[in-house]
């Protein structure tokens, strides 16, 4: 990971990273995409078509995508999901999702009584294990998957029950670390706003998403399946998302290049969707200390 602290007298400042316009120029460099879902895919209510379209042509000149999200569903929920926004099979190999590891994390607490904070939508991620559901009183865990109703409800919504489980010293289980995600032209808040509230109070967390590692490691088995079982050099793994706390922080973390897409969560913070600010996105990048490989507007070919 590239420094971005003060440069010693007389050195060089860091290179602006590149605004390209297209992945095909980069896209020989790499056999594996980890691709981001939601904000490079979809928006939440349709695919994108262009994004899709070059999935498929790095897919058809040899190379694996995985699509790698923070989504609190195991991946074959995803997949239901996908079809729904018309996202074409041939557009990835593979899903891994934070629900896939949250599952993990669940089977090896069976024996506990566990509260679900987060919507009956994100039930699948429990389906088929012998869960002992409990209110919040008497669990012996948390499980968040995001807000009961993100349509109307905030961090600040849970400010008296994040108390009390403190008070209980509560482990909760993080099944998704974003903040926030775009509907359509709407953000609404995820499970990771209220599992940083928590961490806050004291609260310990276990995040089960990007950008920390579990998720990464299961995307490399993954991504070794068709490939004969052999995983890839992580030199020759390009993460592609649009979020610099998810994404870049965690391809960076994990020794992964990235493709930074702009028209996603941070476009506000420097510009415009479609003529972002150079120079406010590289100080976006040099306040989180990481550097992606190249910037585009949108995923396309």
């Amino acid at each position: 990971m590239a420094s971005t602290g003060n440069q010693a007298e007389g050195s060089a400042a860091p290179a602006r990273v590149p605004l390209v316009e297209y992945f095909a120029p980069l896209a020989g460099h790499y056999d594996v995409l980890f691709c981001d879902v939601w904000g490079v895919v979809h928006d939440g209510l349709s695919a994108f078509a262009d994004a899709c379209a070059a999935l498929a042509r790095f897919r058809q000149g040899g190379g694996t995508v995985i699509l790698l999200t923070n989504a609190p569903r195991p991946a074959a929920a995803v997949k239901r999901i996908l079809d729904h926004f018309a996202v074409p099979a041939e557009a990835y190999d593979a899903i891994v999702s934070a629900g896939d590891v949250t599952r993990g994390i669940v089977e090896s607490r069976i024996e506990q009584r566990v509260f679900h904070l987060g919507p009956e939508r994100d039930l699948p991620v429990f389906a088929g294990l012998d869960v002992r559901f409990a209110p919040l009183k008497s669990a012996d865990y948390v499980v968040c998957s995001g807000l009961f109703d993100d349509t109307v409800e905030t961090p600040d919504s849970y400010r008296q029950m994040l108390a009390s489980m403190r008070a209980r010293s509560l482990f909760m289980v993080c099944a998704n670390p974003d903040i926030v995600v775009e509907r359509g032209d709407k953000l609404v808040y995820c499970a990771g706003a209220l599992a940083d509230a928590y961490a806050a109070l004291g609260g310990e967390v276990l995040y089960c998403g990007k950008p920390h590692a579990p998720i990464y490691e299961a995307a490399l088995v993954r991504a070794a399946a068709p490939r004969g079982g052999v995983a890839p050099a992580l030199h020759r793994v390009l993460a592609v998302g649009d979020s610099v706390r998810t994404d870049l922080v965690g391809a960076a973390a994990f020794g992964l290049d990235c493709l930074f897409v702009t028209s996603g969560l941070h476009a506000e913070h420097y510009g415009s969707r479609a003529a972002p600010d150079l120079e406010a996105l590289n100080a976006v990048f040099a306040a989180a200390d990481v550097r992606p490989k190249a910037v585009v507007r949108g995923l396309v070919w």
